[in-house]
């Protein structure tokens, strides 16, 4: 089973957003250290239940929250999604850092991601081991 790993929302006025969410909810939003603009959610205590999230500014009409899924496999989970009924509904992206990512659409039309995390790289870790 997958579960929710992270969210994305989209303000109008990024500033006004985290504003409010801080206020309303005591969130810590930090801008990310990133290629583009974008804000870090830190929504609770790491241990404690739930997940947290990041905020981008929106250039559209559209406003959108994102639920974004941990896979292992991001090309398997495509393949489960289409086979569902789903769709893909972007190219795969590279986020430095973060992992690869995709966009679906479910079959009422609702936006999530799937994201594959970075995988050790087992030679460097078996180079360490044995001395090489």
């Amino acid at each position: 089973m997958l579960r929710p790993m992270h969210f994305d929302l989209m303000a109008r006025d990024p500033a006004r957003a985290i504003a409010f969410y801080k206020a309303a909810f005591g969130w810590t939003i930090e801008k990310w250290d990133g290629p583009y603009d974008y804000y870090m959610i830190t929504t609770g205590a790491p241990g404690e239940p739930g997940i947290d999230g990041g905020l981008s500014p929106s250039t559209g009409e559209t406003l959108e929250t994102n639920l974004t899924l941990g896979v292992l496999s991001l090309e398997e989970a495509m393949t489960t999604v289409t086979a569902a009924g789903g769709m893909i509904a972007g190219d795969i992206q590279t986020i430095p850092g973060v992992g690869r990512m995709v966009t679906c659409k479910d079959t009422e039309g609702n936006s999530f991601g799937l994201m594959e995390e970075p995988k050790p790289d087992k030679s460097v870790e078996l180079g360490e081991l044995s001395g090489v």
